[in-house]
């Protein structure tokens, strides 16, 4: 079993307007939890986008569970939550069991049909997350941190070993927030999956996360949250009250 789930040696990524990332090179451990933040337009999206093969990579490259970037087949053990709530259609005549089950059905192929067993593993996923009563729910009644949970579902069905989040708490109230942060940790502890999530929440992430990847077009700090509080070049960019209220080890 490879150790080494993520892998990136001088990436770089360019729109139109120019370069968004450059010279990204770090190493994501099975096990680890890493909170990657940074500013608005810092290019924390574009870096988790990358790796999934959503946005092109301009130089660099990158590797998944050993395997390089551009020859890995094997997404089944990558469960992704994106960033826009707005993807999902609130009209759509679904339920959360079958939303859900979308996460199985998308690596099946044809013909596509669940199972027995893919339905036991359905309520399973939707009673870790503490919404097997919303099972028969039509998405479009569910509060937004109901539907965060339920998207949660769909991207762990399957038992990913790497779990990517852009921004998955951008739209929760502070209180849901928290709960949904202690919930992706839970699934790190418990089911081992590998974390990467992308906040704006520098604040926050220090109580959750054992990693923080601190980026602004490059990588600015990436390490533990004890040794980001005893960095002296985090001292100065943030001063030391800032930066020991975004450790949370003290």
């Amino acid at each position: 079993m490879h150790d080494e789930i993520v892998r990136t040696e001088q990436l770089a990524c360019c729109y139109r307007e120019g370069r968004v990332l450059e010279d990204i090179s770090f190493r994501v451990k099975r096990g680890d939890y890493v909170g990657i933040v940074g500013p608005n337009g810092s290019g924390k999206s574009t870096l988790v986008k990358a790796l999934l093969g959503l946005v092109d990579i301009s130089s660099g490259g990158a590797a998944l569970f050993g395997s390089p970037l551009a020859g890995f087949r094997d997404w089944r053990r990558v469960g992704y939550l994106p960033q826009s709530l707005h993807l999902v259609n609130p009209v759509f005549p679904a339920t959360v069991h079958e939303t859900v089950g979308l996460g199985l059905l998308s690596l099946k192929r044809f013909p596509k049909s669940l199972n027995s067993g893919d339905r036991i593993k359905i309520d399973d996923t939707l009673e870790e997350l503490g919404i097997y009563d919303l099972r028969l729910k039509l998405i479009g009644e569910l509060s937004g941190g109901q539907l965060q949970r339920v998207l949660l579902a769909r991207a762990i069905v399957n038992n990913p070993e790497l779990l990517v989040l852009d921004e998955p708490t951008a739209a929760l109230d502070p209180e849901t927030r928290e709960r949904f942060y202690t919930m992706i940790g839970n699934l790190n502890r418990t089911r081992g999956v590998t974390v990467m999530l992308v906040t704006h929440d520098s604040g926050a992430i220090g109580l959750h996360a054992s990693k923080m990847l601190y980026l602004d077009k490059k990588i600015l700090f990436y390490g533990s949250f004890e040794e980001f509080c005893h960095s002296p070049e985090m001292s100065s960019m943030f001063g030391e009250h800032s930066q020991h209220l975004m450790c949370h080890r003290h």
